[in-house]
């Protein structure tokens, strides 16, 4: 109960400081997929454009890679890949978004986020692990393994929900985990013991990259606890270039 307390206490007060912050803050949510096509991603950039809305930061929504350009992401504060799919950019587009991140921009990266630009090992470093294989939809138990951050302790310790699994391969060590899968409570797990799920880590340039694998179902838009760690995750991510 006092974990709780303190807690709601402490979003409460980011929260309020992270919204202030965000103030005239610019959000791109990018949605390219040249593989499988999730039936959420329209939901998924409603939600993100509803939090933007709410909370003080301006949201963009594209799939059009042609965007990735240095003038146009000079723009932006946060890059977001909302379950992109498969090889999304061009060299000179790569070149583009990598300059951004070296130049303080900060990225999230929403659950098949993973599944993407297998070739381009940069961009696998910077989302921090791909995605290999997953079971069907199931329920779960995600462990919180840093209850005192801010994109995840709104948490219980143990958080009990339903989604699509990814196990993952080519992991960056330099993340530091935020919420893990417990494996012996679903069925087709196969990262182990230490199965992460989301994860952040600070870029070199002076941004974050902060991943959640959640995210594949139509109803995690919609579900409160969700939706409230894309928002702390957002909140985060612009947070921490304040000067």
């Amino acid at each position: 109960m006092k974990r709780s307390i303190l807690a709601s206490f402490l979003f409460l007060v980011f929260s309020l400081a992270g919204s202030l912050y965000a103030q005239d803050k610019n959000v791109l949510v990018f949605y390219k997929t040249e593989g499988f096509w999730h039936e959420s991603i329209p939901a998924g950039y409603q939600a993100i454009a509803d939090l933007g809305e709410a909370n003080g930061f301006n949201t963009e929504e594209t799939d059009d890679p042609k965007e990735f350009t240095r003038e146009n992401l000079e723009s932006y504060d946060l890059v977001l890949f909302l379950n992109t799919t498969g090889d999304v950019l061009d060299e000179k587009q790569q070149e583009a978004f990598k300059d951004f991140i070296d130049n303080g921009g900060s990225f999230f990266g929403i659950h098949a986020a993973a599944d993407t630009e297998y070739d381009w090992e940069w961009y696998g470093k910077l989302v921090g692990a791909y995605f290999v294989s997953h079971p069907e939809v199931q329920e779960a138990e995600v462990v919180v393994t840093m209850p005192d951050h801010p994109a995840v302790a709104h948490l219980p310790e143990r958080w009990v929900r339903t989604d699509e699994w990814y196990n993952y391969k080519n992991i960056n060590p330099d993340n530091k985990v935020l919420l893990k899968l417990d494996e012996s409570t679903y069925k087709g797990g196969t990262n182990g013991e230490d199965h992460p799920l989301a994860w952040y880590k600070e870029l070199e340039g002076g941004g974050i990259s902060i991943y959640t694998g959640g995210g594949h179902t139509i109803q995690s838009y919609t579900e409160p606890a969700f939706v409230e760690h894309l928002l702390r995750s957002i909140l985060f991510a612009l947070d921490v270039k304040k000067d």
